[in-house]
């Protein structure tokens, strides 16, 4: 953990749930990217822009408005997913949490919600590729926003128990 100096130069600019709002943000934006990078490369063969598919018709959701769109939509949706970790795992210490979020969310969209996104194949029927590459995704995206807000969590604990004494 941190000494006493550094906790000390660690500044207390902004309110946890803020932080967890731009935890959010932030990860939808890098990952959702990042989910574009492995479609546009062939590492998997399910688009971020399946978060549309059930709200929108006409093709234009498949050229670059739907690609802004579905990132905006998908920033909504990581906002909410980081306020649920923090609601509920935000005491939890180790990046295993982390990764386990990403799993479960992993097996939620896959599984639970499959049904709702007709760009999403049925499990047993997408590739290899796409199943390691979308697990991995999911992993890496748990342990950011696991992480961030344990972290975070943690170093307010701390510098309130040294405003406390």
């Amino acid at each position: 953990m941190l000494n006493e100096h550094e906790l000390k130069q660690y500044p207390k600019a902004m309110s946890f749930l803020m932080m967890v709002f731009w935890t959010g943000l932030f990860g939808g934006i890098f990952w959702g990217i990042i989910g574009y990078i492995a479609y546009f490369f062939n590492f998997t063969e399910v688009s971020p822009n399946v978060i549309l598919e059930p709200w929108a018709l006409g093709d234009w959701k498949y050229g670059w408005l739907g690609k802004v769109i579905s990132l905006v939509f998908l920033v909504i949706v990581s906002i909410i997913i980081a306020f649920v970790y923090y609601a509920v795992l935000r005491k939890l210490k180790g990046i295993w949490f982390g990764m386990g979020f990403g799993i479960a969310l992993f097996l939620v969209v896959f599984f639970v919600l499959n049904p709702i996104f007709p760009g999403i194949k049925p499990f047993m029927e997408l590739s290899r590729d796409t199943i390691i590459t979308s697990i991995c995704l999911y992993m890496l995206y748990g342990t950011f926003i696991g992480y961030s807000i344990n972290y975070e969590y943690e170093i307010n604990k701390v510098q309130d128990k040294e405003a406390s004494t």
